[in-house]
């Protein structure tokens, strides 16, 4: 059944209901070019945050128009002809307004998935859970403040597996200008490289995911002149920068190393939350560094030492410390700098309590095309939800299904 022709009469009583209680703004669907198309997607966002349990297709259908509607909710997600990059556009400016953002948080979360046929599904590695599991890897990029944070953009990892076998392409319709992509560049175009299409004010970018190459990622964005601070690994090889610390030697060493051996370089700190909340208390070192980055067709030889500020971040009394970071805004202040790690904590408390119960995972069908459509309609139920109080959302999704802990990259 066509959208068009199911959308012909009166809205159904149950999505009135919904309306009433859900405020979606109509302008982030101004770019939908049909009528029915706009309302259908509003009625989806408003089933995504009425329905219990996972956000399928045909539980989203039975909270806006019963089984009647199912075949054109199938339809309007997986084989209508509207663009979800404008619509992701108008969700990344709404969301500028509401949350305000101190900077944009990527990071990179994996799905789950019980078969192979999911477009993107392979075998994924958790750090976290040292094992390995089936599913889909894709990166998002969340504004973010003290407050609130509200993801605007996603991009899927496609393996070769998919994207050098004709039959899984064919199946999936992953478009014919996909290609293998690396992590660093996923990390770079879902935040940087999109903003900017969409004319978003430049913010600094969080970046928190595990196995990214530090001088590739310092690299690239770097190119696209946006601030970087860089979660890394303990293993990451920097070396003093003399120019600053003298009196050390300028070989590299891992990060962990350094950050352990410098012990004068600590200190504690202790900060409020903007919003006038608890005060945090820790400690945190500060070393700068150089990082060596290759320069992009310049060959092996070629490679730039670019100066960077190693952060070390102990939230406890552990004698290693909890993340280490690098960062090229050396002349932030350290408080500062480290009020923005801090973000990814609202991210990962916001993709459990509200992403989680609005669908982002929860999308089953094959398509590329209707996994982005999916995941670009639940990011706008996040907003909505997360505008109207996050927390009162989240305690009556508590209580009806009960909380779930993301598994993240």
């Amino acid at each position: 059944m066509d959208v068009r022709s199911a959308q012909s009469g009166p809205v159904p009583s149950r999505a009135t209901a919904l309306a009433d209680r859900w405020d979606v703004e109509p302008e982030l669907f101004a770019s939908l070019a049909r009528n029915d198309q706009r309302r259908m997607a509003e009625q989806y966002v408003r089933g995504l945050l009425a329905a219990e349990g996972r956000k399928t297709l045909r539980n989203v259908a039975e909270q806006i128009g019963g089984k009647a509607l199912q075949q054109s909710v199938h339809h309007f997600i997986t084989a209508s002809s509207w663009n979800w990059a404008p619509v992701r556009g108008a969700l990344a400016r709404l969301a500028d307004e509401v949350v305000r953002p101190q900077a944009w948080v990527v990071n990179s979360t994996v799905i789950p998935k019980a078969g192979i046929h999911s477009v993107g599904v392979d075998q994924q590695f958790l750090p976290h859970l040292g094992q390995t599991v089936n599913g889909q890897r894709a990166f998002s990029a969340w504004s973010a403040s003290e407050r609130m944070s509200v993801p605007f953009n996603w991009s899927l990892v496609l393996s070769r597996n998919w994207l050098e076998d004709p039959a899984r392409r064919s199946r999936a319709h992953i478009p014919a200008a996909s290609r293998v992509v690396s992590l660093e560049e996923h990390a770079g175009s879902v935040a940087v490289e999109a903003a900017d299409a969409w004319g978003l004010r430049r913010r600094p970018v969080v970046v928190d995911v595990d196995g990214l190459d530090a001088g590739a990622t310092v690299g690239r964005f770097a190119r696209a002149g946006a601030s970087l601070i860089l979660r890394i690994d303990g293993a990451t090889p920097l070396r003093v920068d003399g120019s600053l610390l003298q009196g050390y030697s300028d070989k590299e060493v891992p990060a962990l190393n350094l950050v352990s051996s410098m012990k004068r370089m600590r200190r504690q700190v202790e900060w409020s939350e903007a919003t006038g909340g608890r005060v945090h208390f820790g400690v945190v070192s500060a070393i700068p560094v150089l990082l060596a980055c290759r320069v992009p067709g310049g060959g092996s030889a070629a490679v730039h030492h670019r100066p960077m500020l190693l952060m070390g971040d102990w939230r406890s009394s552990d004698r290693w410390p909890s993340r280490l970071w690098l960062t090229d805004a050396r002349r932030l202040p350290l408080i500062t700098l480290l009020r923005l790690t801090r973000l990814t904590d609202v991210v990962e408390r916001d993709f459990a309590e509200i992403s989680e119960h609005t669908g982002i995972r929860d999308f089953a069908g094959r398509s590329f095309q209707g996994w982005h459509r999916h995941i670009t309609l639940a990011s706008v139920a996040h907003l909505v939800a997360a505008r109207a109080g996050a927390r009162r959302y989240a305690a009556r999704r508590r209580r009806a299904a009960g909380a779930v802990t993301p598994l993240c990259a």
